[in-house]
């Protein structure tokens, strides 16, 4: 049962720091191009279009893709399946926190589903529909955390109000990003609370289930676990400065004749036809317009 929980908390907190870490370079590249006329129909077409139905939906497909692997690990962990309701009198309801473990990753492959209809189905990207379904997961999970500890100790009691603190913020967040109309403000500190959620998720794990010493933590032992947030609040913090440093290095020093590329393709699609998607296949029109929603965030963000 230890080592159950402990990919229960161990493997959601590994896609959540990746997915964390895939966000903060993409937001980061886009800063640091946003004043730079680089697109992404600079790359030879060739490439596009090989890799076209992969790079459409990838954070989509992404989700639905682990959900599914995690739906089936808890499905399958248990030896008697999972059941709801057993068959003693009086009946009891069975195993809550794997149906609890279940809704959350339901929720992230309807959020998948959600993306890839966005991008792949609608005539038009609905991008408030893509962040409405994100932040809706986001209520679903701190709900189900508010009532998923069973207080055994005070340690488990500690970790879980750290990671119920880290899920509040996002949820704000999101929130905020449903009106704000986009920023790379929120979406740094998103990402910023994304790799919070993941590293401690996945550091909770070892400290509840599978602690490094071999003996279970004591409840004096509370004041290590404040202590070692606050150290995942600073190395996350260098982690995505770290990214921000070496996306900035990668587009100085290898990129400066895509740039000049760019410049060059832009002013002449500008001058012929005065529409800058008009002149695109549309089987890049998806990425154009990726890129035109994070341009224009960020002029916004400029703005304000």
């Amino acid at each position: 049962m230890g080592n159950e929980r402990f990919g229960g908390h161990f493997f959601p907190g590994l896609y959540i720091f990746f997915y964390g870490l895939y966000q903060a370079i993409v937001v980061s590249k886009t800063m640091i191009a946003n004043d730079s006329p680089v697109h992404l129909s600079n790359l030879p077409k060739n490439q596009k279009r090989c890799s076209k139905l992969w790079k459409i939906a990838f954070g989509g497909w992404l989700k639905i893709v682990t959900g599914s692997l995690l739906t089936f690990y808890v499905v399958f962990c248990l030896d008697n399946g999972m059941v709801l309701i057993n068959k003693e009198t009086p009946p009891r309801f069975m195993y809550p926190h794997k149906w609890q473990h279940l809704t959350v990753f339901i929720f992230l492959i309807l959020d998948g589903c959600v993306d890839v209809m966005s991008k792949n189905v609608l005539r038009q990207r609905c991008v408030v529909l893509e962040r409405g379904s994100m932040a809706l997961g986001i209520y679903v999970l701190l709900l189900l955390l508010l009532s998923h500890v069973q207080v055994s100790s005070k340690v488990e009691l500690q970790v879980h109000s750290l990671l119920i603190l880290v899920v509040f913020l996002l949820m704000l967040v999101l929130t905020a990003e449903l009106w704000a109309n986009g920023s790379f403000c929120l979406q740094l500190i998103k990402n910023f609370l994304f790799l919070m959620m993941g590293s401690w998720l996945m550091h909770s794990g070892f400290i509840l289930f599978r602690p490094i010493s071999g003996y279970p933590w004591k409840d004096d032992d509370i004041m290590f676990v404040t202590t070692f947030f606050c150290w995942h609040v600073m190395i996350n913090a260098l982690c995505l400065l770290g990214v921000y440093g070496f996306s900035s290095f990668w587009h100085r020093c290898y990129c400066p004749s895509l740039r000049l590329i760019g410049s060059k393709e832009v002013l002449y699609l500008e001058s012929s036809s005065g529409t800058f998607y008009g002149l695109l296949p549309e089987a890049e029109q998806q990425d154009k317009d990726d890129q035109a929603l994070l341009l224009s965030e960020s002029s916004s963000c400029g703005r304000a």
